[in-house]
């Protein structure tokens, strides 16, 4: 469900496509948002779509305990040599913005183990409408809402909202719940974003996480290039 907003192009993205070595590395992708607003399930829900085609880990961030990455290993969505944890001990946007050493740390890790890899997901602890990502950390981010938390979201604002690489308004389901009008939010979304991409998503239909896995194609398209 795009609701007008279909631009696939791609994100700006980091000029430093290589690793040490001189072999190219994962195109790497930052998922961040507020708690609850479904970032692990669409990180569960891209690694089912894209995993046999591409090679793919992920990097979960939480501040004090590992519950993003046992979340995608019960689901087994990927093999568990390619889910890193990283627990922050501090608000997540300090991991993923301030001090990304741990993360960058876990994300080469990971090439080196498992590589060569298309694709990393690094995904934020549960943060508020600033948290952003360092971009020496990821070449591009999603940021995730979901309409339970109020329609007036886009319009208030705020960085992840109005600067991420793709805007992601998920549980659309559940908008005749609670009272949210997803017309209303796609045109605040343009209004914040000009261009930028949004989609609008619910994980449980047949379209589900289609809209994302497609933008993350034409990301993948760009940085092969």
């Amino acid at each position: 469900m795009h609701l007008g907003h279909t631009h696939d192009g791609p994100a700006a993205v980091s000029a430093d496509a290589t690793r040490l070595d001189g072999t190219r590395r994962a195109l790497r992708i930052g998922l961040g948002g507020p708690v609850g607003s479904g970032k692990t399930a669409t990180v569960a829900a891209l690694c089912r779509e894209l995993r046999d085609r591409l090679s793919i880990a992920v990097v979960t961030n939480d501040i004090y305990t590992r519950e993003d990455a046992d979340f995608l290993l019960n689901n087994a969505v990927l093999p568990p040599e390619r889910i890193q944890a990283v627990e922050t001990g501090a608000c997540p946007h300090t991991a993923i913005r301030d001090d990304i050493s741990a993360n960058l740390e876990a994300v080469e890790d990971l090439e080196d183990a498992v590589g060569p890899l298309d694709l990393i997901l690094v995904e934020s602890g549960g943060d508020n409408l600033t948290a952003t990502f360092s971009k020496g950390l990821v070449d591009a981010q999603i940021f995730v809402i979901d309409v339970a938390g109020g329609d007036d979201i886009p319009r208030k604002g705020g960085p992840g909202v109005t600067t991420a690489d793709l805007l992601v308004i998920n549980k659309t389901d559940l908008a005749p719940y609670v009272g949210s009008d997803l017309e209303r939010m796609a045109l605040d979304a343009k209004k914040q974003r000009g261009e930028l991409p949004v989609a609008f998503t619910s994980l449980t239909s047949a379209e589900g996480v289609g809209p994302v896995a497609d933008w993350v194609r034409a990301q993948l398209a760009s940085w092969t290039a």
